[in-house]
Formats: C-alpha cells, structure tokens, sequence
C-alpha cells in the first residue's frame, strides 16, 4: 500500500511546478519587454548631455521591473536570518553587477545578449537547487556559495550593460549618465530587497515555511528553467 504522505507531498510539488509554469508561460509575451522601451528607449536614443535625476529613476524601474534579478536575489536570501550575512551577499552582488554595467557601457565590452540573459536565468536555477540542498544530496560536495554570487553578480550586470549597449549613447555626459543609472539600480535593488525581506520575514514566522521551502524553490527553479529556454530560443531561432 502507497504511503498517503509521501503521495500527497509529491502531489503538492507537481502541482507547484504545475503551477509555476502555467503563469511563466502565461506571461512569456512579455518577456520580451524586460529589455529598455518604449518612451524610455526615445528618451535614452535622444539623450543629450546630463541627465542624472531620469537615469537615476531608469536604473530604479529597471531593477525593480528585472524578474530575473528579483528571482535570483529572492533565492540568495531565502534562508539568510542575521542582516550581516544579507548586506555581506548583497554587497558581493553589488560589486559584481556594478563592475560589468561599468565595463560594458563605458569600456565597451560586448557579448550576445540572449547567452549573457541564458546565464542570468542559470543563475536563478543554480541558486534555488542550492536552497533544495541540491549540491550535497546529488554530488556530495557545496560549491563557494559566496564566490557563486559574486561570479552571477557579473552577468546580471553584462545584462544590464547589454540593454544599454541597444542605443547609440551620446558620449556627451556618458560617464555621469551611466554612474547615475547604476546608483538608481542600487536604490531600485534597495526597495525591492527591502520588500521581499519584509515578506520572508513574516512568513518565517509561520509554521509552514520550513515544510514549504523546498517547493517555493521548486517553482523558482522552474522560472530559471524557462528563462533559460526563452533566452536560448532567442539566440538559436533568431526573428527572420
């Protein structure tokens, strides 16, 4: 005779996954989107000179906006309690993401955008099968988790970089407009932490977080497995 809670816990995570991936695909039209549009993109295309206040409120929007950042930061502090090791994996993203934004734009390093944005969507399936003690129950070994921010914190900036590499920027004020939207990154990154620790923190106190954790990290896995696909798609079935 089957065991009843270890069928009804599989059930629960397959419906998870289910459910995951029916609101990933249900919102891939607009995966599209994540990239610089729209007005934003007029306005940064005709930018002339200065501009530090909108580049500060760009940098914001796009962090805030960035579902692929968000997954992959929701999954490095999921199960970080004390603030010193929050502001210390934090800081590591920062540096990371930062140096690569600074290089791309203004020392002019480019790269293909659909595997910089793959790698980005790894990212995020890389961090939630470490939450799901992946690494020790699979391979027998954990990998430098600090290092693995700080080497993702790269990509997710070269992504960055790649969006504002789309325009031909004006030189005219290049280095104040690209320091400036970097700044609104760190505000937008700020908010949004701000808000999902607010939310981890409640729920930690639930009784239900620990049974649950494996399978919320199940559904990011899944959204890592669909940005990976939707980024590869894009570089091996380009638009004709």
């Amino acid at each position: 005779m089957p065991n009843i809670s270890v069928s009804r816990s599989v059930s629960r995570y397959a419906a998870a996954w289910t459910a995951a991936a029916l609101l990933v695909l249900g919102a891939s039209a607009g995966l599209e989107a994540h990239g610089v549009s729209g007005k934003d993109a007029v306005f940064l295309q005709g930018l002339q000179g200065q501009a530090i206040g909108p580049l500060l409120y760009l940098g914001a929007k796009h962090m805030v906006t960035g579902y692929d950042h968000l997954l992959f930061l929701v999954g490095v502090i999921f199960f970080l309690y004390r603030l010193r090791d929050v502001l210390l994996y934090v800081s590591l993203f920062t540096i990371g993401h930062s140096t690569t934004l600074l290089l791309g734009v203004l020392g002019g390093v480019h790269a293909n955008s659909f595997l910089v944005d793959a790698v980005i969507g790894f990212s995020v399936v890389y961090k939630a099968f470490e939450n799901m003690d992946g690494f020790r129950r699979v391979f027998g070994w954990q990998p430098n988790t600090r290092l693995a921010v700080l080497v993702f914190g790269f990509f997710h900036g070269f992504g960055l970089a790649t969006k504002l590499q789309e325009f031909a920027l004006s030189p005219n004020g290049l280095v104040v407009n690209i320091v400036s939207f970097n700044v609104g990154v760190e505000i937008g990154q700020f908010l949004a932490l701000t808000g999902i620790l607010i939310a981890l923190t409640y729920w930690r106190t639930r009784e239900g977080f620990l049974r649950h954790a494996f399978a919320t990290n199940a559904v990011v896995m899944a959204c890592g497995f669909l940005l990976v696909g939707y980024q590869l798609s894009g570089y091996f079935l380009p638009t004709l």
